[in-house]
């Protein structure tokens, strides 16, 4: 049985045949929502393997095949390992058709046996990114037309798997620090407590995301942890950037900076740091960044909300509890969330590399911020489940610890996008349902046709 899926897209054929054979593109086209770890990406989409897990001990190896490979018009891949047996071979054809100009037709033809129904949505969510991703690099590419050469920390967390990938799909060239034996061309090691002076040679900008998780009790030992290992580590990399002059500095903050109950204040960038200890760490976590500044570089300081990715964050938790309709509203359900897609997020993070009209504290919000009730009702609603639990105080408590529930699960900000509204900047999901939906795999095919014959 043969299934297609088709949309067309705005951009040439050759960019978009480009995107496709560039380092990250498998992991940009991968659900977030299957359970699959990419483990290697294939060399090449002519005759390369990518390789995935799946539950431990099983994994799927997809074999491009040399003979369906035609430059800028077709690609095809083959599954030949487990599950073939089980779904009765699986072959892949990647088609463009060039309509003329800035316009090009996607097609994915897939020869098997496992039913339409069970593979629209993956494809939906494959040509949702492909265009919402072409777009980006298009409005990146006007703002700067030349690729870069970017550092990253904390390039295997759920933000920097997602951006690198965004970035070598676009020709930008990505350099991970990493704190273990460098593997490749593309690793450097990183000292965070004595960097190396030759550490950013040859690097147009850094982005820096590198810090210990804030989830867990706020024992002294974790809170210790929590500033350790962003405060003098974020000086340390800062001193490096202005001593060896790369152009942009953007570094991972947080809404926290606000503190964790400021009712219905409405939080731009210009609001003044709340208390608490959160507060009080971002804050230091941000003033780390100033010998970056104050050696002449542009320095972005994103203030992140609570992501929305199932890989991840506070979804990864949520997730089976609503869909066992298990989930509810924390408390009150009064408190504002300020949340922001995972796509969204990498595309504000590439937007403060090429965009030289934004430096200092960057809100990477949704402009929709919703309650805590109104967050709960969207997510159970998009999952098809009732929101009728509701999580009492002391749940979040008996997890976290008072001063961890009040900093976290209880928390509220109202937080607003100000600084990126100034300079036009558009979302790819500004409400919440189109965002899970996207993540969750429950989005709906606009523009997209599907066959089967």
């Amino acid at each position: 049985m043969g299934i297609s899926f088709s949309s067309v897209v705005d951009a040439p054929v050759d960019e978009v045949f480009a995107w496709h054979a560039r380092p990250g593109a498998v992991v940009r086209l991968t659900p977030p929502w299957l359970p699959m770890k990419l483990k290697r990406e294939a060399a090449s989409i002519r005759d390369g393997r990518a390789e995935f897990s799946l539950v431990p001990g099983v994994r799927l190896v997809a074999r491009h095949d040399p003979r369906g490979y035609v430059e800028s018009e077709r690609f095809v891949d083959v599954l030949e390992t487990f599950p073939v047996g089980a779904l009765g071979g699986w072959r892949h054809c990647h088609e463009f058709t060039d309509l003329g100009g800035t316009r090009t037709r996607a097609t994915d033809r897939v020869d098997t046996p496992v039913p339409e129904r069970l593979l629209r949505a993956m494809f939906v969510y494959r040509h949702r990114q492909l265009a919402d991703d072409l777009a980006a690099h298009a409005w990146a590419r006007a703002l700067r037309p030349e690729p870069m050469t970017v550092a990253v920390t904390g390039s295997s967390g759920l933000i920097g798997t997602a951006l690198t990938a965004l970035l070598t799909t676009g020709g930008h060239r990505v350099i991970r620090l990493v704190r273990g034996r460098a593997r490749g061309w593309d690793e450097r090691f990183w000292n965070p407590e004595r960097p190396a002076a030759d550490l950013l040679d040859d690097v147009d900008a850094v982005v820096h995301l590198a810090g210990e998780s804030i989830a867990g009790r706020f024992t002294e030992e974790h809170k210790r942890e929590i500033r350790d290992s962003r405060v003098t580590p974020t000086r340390l990399l800062a001193e490096r950037a202005a001593a060896t002059g790369v152009e942009v500095f953007a570094c991972a903050s947080a809404i926290g900076f606000y503190g964790p109950d400021r009712g219905d204040e409405v939080l731009t960038e210009h609001a003044a740091a709340g208390d608490g200890f959160l507060a009080g760490v971002v804050a230091d976590w941000e003033a780390a960044t100033e010998p970056a500044a104050e050696g002449g570089v542009r320095v972005v300081r994103v203030r992140t909300g609570i992501v929305q990715s199932p890989n991840g964050g506070a979804l990864r938790l949520q997730r089976p509890l609503f869909s066992a309709a298990l989930g509810g509203r924390i408390g009150s359900g009064r408190q504002w969330t300020s949340w922001i897609g995972i796509d969204d997020l990498t595309d504000i993070y590439l937007r403060a590399l090429v965009d030289s009209r934004l430096s200092g504290p960057v809100n990477a919000v949704s402009p929709h911020p919703l309650r805590n009730a109104e967050y709960t009702d969207i997510l159970a609603g998009v999952l098809h489940r009732p929101a009728l639990i509701p999580v009492p105080a002391f749940g979040p408590r008996l997890l976290l610890g008072r001063e961890g529930a009040a900093e976290i699960a209880e928390a509220g900000q109202r937080v607003v996008p100000a600084a990126l509204a100034a300079v036009g900047h558009r979302f790819r999901f500004p409400s919440l349902e189109g965002a899970l939906r996207h993540v969750l795999g429950k989005a709906r095919a606009v523009g997209v046709g599907v066959g089967v014959g």
